[in-house]
């Protein structure tokens, strides 16, 4: 495989989620659908890069070449001159463009791009350009284990983003691709930054010469000056470089003075900063060769090699130069107080080298920061807590405990190779954590504190803020109270209960009594912590009263009873009278005052009147005692105000025969189809036809559907308008389903003789449906063939089951029925000795056969006698008729 495959194939694996863990060697299960792409969708993503067209264009706008410049190279080099003419100053910049591999390798032909510059460019940007939602797919790979990936695989990189249980403290740090850790190509550099053979400074004079020149540093260390010469440069910070500059140029430029006081001044910077290039090795994500800024440290290589993978240490990075150790960095300085200690600069061909970790310390619970620690070996118990973030508020101060795996010398001889170790609260005396030492392995464990509240008294009952109130030495129950807000106006005076913890835990029950209502207490009794006081309402020890509001009311139900509360409290209650209300008087049931045996309630009848009916502004009628209803002045117009007792049940009645009107649905093939309202309620079904102008021409008058929905008070459904019988219906019965029941009617019959017993009362919810003539039998069920057959006049149910097929292996022969067109249903007779009764189908009539029921047969002893008994009472009857 050529390199530029692997490249496209490693950056699809970055984009597309089984590709990159095909990568990883970690089996996978593929989705039904899902499909890896092949190599042409591979280079598609890579072209697909706004940020690797960005990249571009800076480099060509950085290398100092001239658009034509760029034009003749390209011909001289065999490449198209417009090649690149999207990348360079002055292109549309709104345009999507799409650089693919002859793009890169035009821009290395040019000299502005190495082989491994473009290989990095690719592979750096492609992989920063992950989607939101693909990053959070592969950050949710939480379930693989690390440990079986491999060191360089993608996988392990995003897995570990979020492992299952405690995370490895730093990982996720360099697992961000949004970070783009990239230094800057042009500066600015600190002060110690050296210079070095590829990086291009700028002279600037000012004052009396004004002039500029970029110096590039050649490969001897030199920077050529014109007019000055030759300026050694390499391995000089700035500073040192422009200390040497000066005596050069003041030879040049009288006006040059110390300090740039003098009428002559000049200034020095970098304009661009030299590519090195670096390994990096060990325990990383993405090991390998690297290209960078010259201002590049170590954390920019491990940037961009991903980080340490999860057996990498981060205490201990390794920076060798030319075989030697350099520097070595811990990475906690920088993750736990932001702080970078290196202060090496990384020159050409180093090798940052990660070796495996020095041992991990799971730190959990109430941390701050719960994860898994690497630890050195002189570390303790103090470090660990520290990189954690300290204790939380909620902590347990008092105890600390490691779980340990003790080495191998330590447990040859008891064969247990764990310990548990507690640090007492008198090593954490004074907050401070002891330096226990750590081992490789350890487990520490900081506890929550318990569950218990001290130092409270609970007021709980008939108080105005029931609750827990603070707990003092001395405090007395009067003062528990008083915190509670004191006691409402109904509490129960008798009594009040405090209840008691002893040390043992067993309880004690303590009483006192309220002397009046204002919470004066007969014994105020001393408190201890923890107490409850408890306070009763008389309320609690009492039913409440209620009445029962029922009838032609809008809000039926119970309402509570109030003292002094009347008739038409109660019906404003229940949200006023119905419609239907009878308003000339009402019944109230009430309990006998005599409780006599057998006896539940006697009943009063009293009158109201149209002022029930809420909503105008009338004058209030004279309340009349509680058994007089008729009794009191009231103006004669309005009836009296009636007193209720509680639990009384109030009866709203109704008018007698009230209701609204009852529609009927008509439709078909009649002159006036429509919904009809009935006039009485004994309009039968010739009345309606004859409203609705008569039959059509086209009408078939056998083949009437009349359906009734039984709904509550017979009214009609809402709006739902009755679906014809067409030529599908249900497969395990011959009605349609659209209301509760059909009913056969003979509609000639009833239109030929009204008296005829099929002309019905109809009521409100019926639907009449006369259909056209229909010249097919439909037969349904356990037939060979089911479905509709034509006609034939006088021909019978069998015939027309004989031509859909006949019957089936499981069809019930002797249960065949027919629903003909008007909706009566005939069924067949199996008659042993005379002819079947088989009833002969009208044109539209459904033939239904049943599945046959499969019983368990009786014993065929039982089964002769049976048949035998038949047999002979038909003998017996055929000799008596033939004797008379």
């Amino acid at each position: 495989m050529s390199r530029s495959r692997r490249t496209l194939l490693a950056l699809a694996g970055a984009m597309l989620l089984p590709l990159a863990l095909a990568f990883a060697q970690v089996p996978v299960q593929i989705q039904p659908g899902q499909q890896l792409p092949n190599p042409d969708q591979a280079r598609d993503l890579l072209q697909n890069q706004p940020g690797l067209v960005q990249q571009l264009r800076q480099r060509l706008e950085g290398s100092g070449l001239t658009p034509d410049q760029v034009r003749s190279r390209l011909r001289a080099a065999g490449y198209p001159e417009t090649t690149l003419d999207q990348y360079l100053s002055g292109a549309d910049t709104t345009k999507s463009v799409r650089p693919n591999r002859q793009t890169l390798e035009a821009v290395r032909a040019l000299g502005v791009l190495s082989a491994e510059e473009a290989d990095s460019l690719q592979i750096t940007d492609s992989l920063g350009q992950l989607t939101d939602s693909l990053r959070q797919r592969l950050d949710s790979l939480r379930a693989l284990r690390l440990d079986s990936l491999r060191a360089d695989s993608l996988a392990d990189s995003l897995a570990a983003i979020e492992p299952q249980g405690l995370k490895h403290f730093g990982i996720e740090t360099f697992r961000r691709y949004s970070t783009r850790f990239q230094p800057s190509l042009a500066g600015p550099v600190d002060e110690n930054y050296r210079l070095g053979p590829g990086d291009v400074l700028v002279l600037i004079l000012t004052g009396d010469v004004e002039q500029a020149y970029d110096l590039d540093v050649t490969r001897e260390g030199f920077v050529v000056i014109p007019q000055v010469g030759r300026v050694y440069a390499a391995n000089l910070t700035l500073q040192q470089f422009h200390d040497q500059l000066f005596p050069r140029l003041r030879r040049i430029y009288s006006g040059i003075r110390s300090g740039n006081k003098g009428p002559t001044q000049f200034q020095v910077s970098l304009a661009k900063l030299r590519t090195i290039q670096v390994y990096v090795a060990g325990d990383v994500v993405r090991p390998g060769a690297f290209q960078m800024s010259a201002a590049g440290t170590v954390l920019t290589a491990l940037y961009a090699a991903g980080g340490p993978t999860t057996n990498g240490s981060f205490r201990q990075v390794q920076v060798r130069r030319g075989g030697k150790l350099v520097d070595s960095v811990d990475l906690y300085d920088y993750l736990l107080r932001g702080i970078n200690r290196s202060d090496i600069r990384l020159q050409t061909g180093d090798v940052v080298f990660v070796p495996v970790h020095g041992g991990f310390v799971k730190v959990n619970g109430e941390v701050s920061r719960p994860a898994t620690y690497e630890v050195l070996p002189t570390e303790t118990l103090r470090d660990v807590v520290q990189f954690a973030g300290g204790f939380d508020p909620g902590a347990y101060r008092s105890r600390v405990q490691i779980h340990r795996t003790l080495p191998p010398e330590a447990n040859a001889v008891s064969g247990r190779g764990r310990v548990v170790v507690d640090v007492g609260p008198e090593q954490l005396a004074g907050g401070v954590v002891p330096g226990v030492p750590m081992s490789a392995g350890d487990s520490v464990t900081v506890f929550e504190l318990a569950d218990r509240t001290r130092s409270y008294v609970s007021v709980v009952g008939n108080v105005w803020v029931p609750g827990q109130v603070g707990f003092t030495p001395g405090m007395k129950l009067s003062d528990a109270i008083r915190l509670a807000g004191g006691p409402r106006p109904d509490v129960y005076l008798d009594r009040i209960l405090v209840a008691r913890v002893r040390e043992d835990s067993s309880m004690v029950q303590l009483r006192s009594s309220f002397t009046d209502s204002t919470g004066k207490l007969a014994a105020d009794l001393p408190l201890e912590d923890q107490d409850e006081i408890r306070i009763f309402s008389r309320t609690t020890f009492r039913d409440l009263p209620y009445i029962t509001v029922t009838g032609a009311v809008r809000r039926q139900g119970r309402v509570q009873f109030r003292d002094g509360m009347t008739l038409r409290d109660a019906v404003l209650i229940a949200d006023g009278v119905t419609e239907d209300a009878y308003l000339s008087e009402a019944e109230i049931a009430r309990l006998d005052p005599s409780r006599a045996p057998g006896t539940l309630a006697r009943t009063i009848r009293v009158p109201i009147d149209s002022t029930y009916r809420f909503g105008g502004n009338t004058p209030p009628a004279r309340t009349a005692g509680a058994d007089a209803p008729g009794s009191g002045d009231a103006p004669a117009e309005h009836a009296p105000e009636v007193r209720l007792r509680p639990f009384d049940n109030v009866l709203i009645m109704r008018e007698t025969g009230f209701g609204r009107q009852r529609l009927v649905y008509l439709l078909g093939q009649v002159k006036r189809p429509g919904r009809y309202a009935l006039r009485t309620k004994t309009d039968r079904i010739a009345d309606l036809v004859t409203r609705a102008g008569g039959l059509t021409d086209e009408a078939y008058a056998g083949g009437i559907q009349f359906y009734r929905a039984y709904t509550p008070g017979n009214r009609p459904p809402n709006e739902q308008v009755p679906h014809p019988v067409g030529q599908r219906v249900t497969p395990t019965d011959s009605l349609p389903r659209g209301y509760a029941e059909r009913v056969g009617i003979d509609l000639p019959a009833v239109l030929n003789d009204a008296k005829f017993r099929d002309n019905i009362i109809v009521t409100g919810g019926d639907s009449i449906y006369i259909p056209e003539f229909n010249p097919v039998v439909m037969i349904q069920g356990e037939v060979n063939s089911p479905g509709p057959v034509a006609y034939h006049k006088g021909k019978s149910l069998d015939w027309y089951v004989n031509a859909a097929g006949g019957y089936s292996q499981l069809g019930d022969k002797t249960h065949p029925y027919v629903t003909q067109p008007d909706g009566q249903r005939e069924g067949v007779k199996r008659r042993i000795l005379l002819a079947d009764g088989v009833p002969k189908p009208r044109p539209g009539a459904t033939i239904f056969v049943p599945r046959k029921l499969i019983q368990e047969q009786a014993s065929s002893v039982a089964g002769l006698v049976t048949t035998a008994a038949q047999v002979l009472g038909a003998l017996a009857t055929l000799i008596i008729v033939a004797r008379r």
